[in-house]
């Protein structure tokens, strides 16, 4: 399960006798218990943004006037709100400040998700749509494939070469995914697969070929969507 943990600072508090939080990170990131994390501003920076009758309110500066503020977070995965907790008491801050521990929503399925679009993805080549099939890119994906001993690099090359591939075979384009590998969190994503791409080509003959792909998912909006690709042909390797 994934918390998490919100640094409270104090201002209040003497932090020159506090120990560096380095190790801490540096431990917790060995055992893979830490996956993500950063300091925030001082809440003198800070921005609170109200809307009351239609017209936006903002002011500078913290929502509340308080001795404590959050300084910073990182994302934990435990097993259990003992683990969890047993890691925010190890925090260097938790000495003069505190840690404010908090389970994320048990309906987000990161893993799930990429799963749903790569099937996706599988489904729009079967049906030969191209707009289907660019649906699951940003619009400013990074898309590199060497295939059929070409080297195509963008979008709009991606977009042509999927065109090229539909008006040369006569029916369903079969993708099978093989060996996928995903590491993910709770904004991007990578998959490692090997793609292999089957069809039957307008001359009769057989079109059969396999990548090797590394993929980079990122949330745009609601939903994830590739933002990288890079695909290598294995034939003749």
């Amino acid at each position: 399960m994934k918390y998490m943990l919100l640094v409270c600072g104090d201002d209040t508090a003497d932090g020159s006798g506090m120990a560096p939080v380095e190790p801490w990170v540096e431990e917790l990131g060995d055992r893979e218990v830490r996956l993500h994390g950063h300091r925030l501003v001082q809440p003198a920076e800070a921005v609170t943004v109200r809307v009351r009758g239609g017209e936006v309110l903002r002011t500078d500066g913290p929502f509340a006037e308080t001795k404590e503020y959050v300084a910073g977070f990182d994302i934990l995965e435990c097993d259990t709100l003992e683990e969890a907790v047993e890691a925010a008491a190890k925090h260097p801050v938790a000495t003069i400040g505190a840690m404010e521990v908090r389970r994320f929503w048990d309906d987000e399925d990161a893993e799930a998700e990429i799963r749903a679009l790569d099937a996706e993805l599988t489904e729009a080549l079967r049906e030969r749509d191209v707009d289907r099939a660019l649906a699951c890119y940003a619009p400013s994906a990074e898309v590199y494939h060497l295939a059929d001993g070409q080297e195509r690099q963008g979008l709009d090359a991606h977009h042509k070469a999927l065109q090229d591939l539909f008006a040369s075979v006569t029916g369903p384009v079969t993708r099978e995914v093989r060996d996928l590998r995903i590491q993910v969190d709770e904004s991007i994503g990578f998959a490692h697969s090997l793609v292999r791409l089957t069809a039957t080509r307008t001359d009769g003959t057989a079109l059969d070929e396999t990548l090797r792909v590394t993929t980079g998912y990122r949330d745009v909006g609601l939903k994830r969507l590739i933002t990288h690709e890079h695909a290598v042909s294995l034939k003749g390797a």
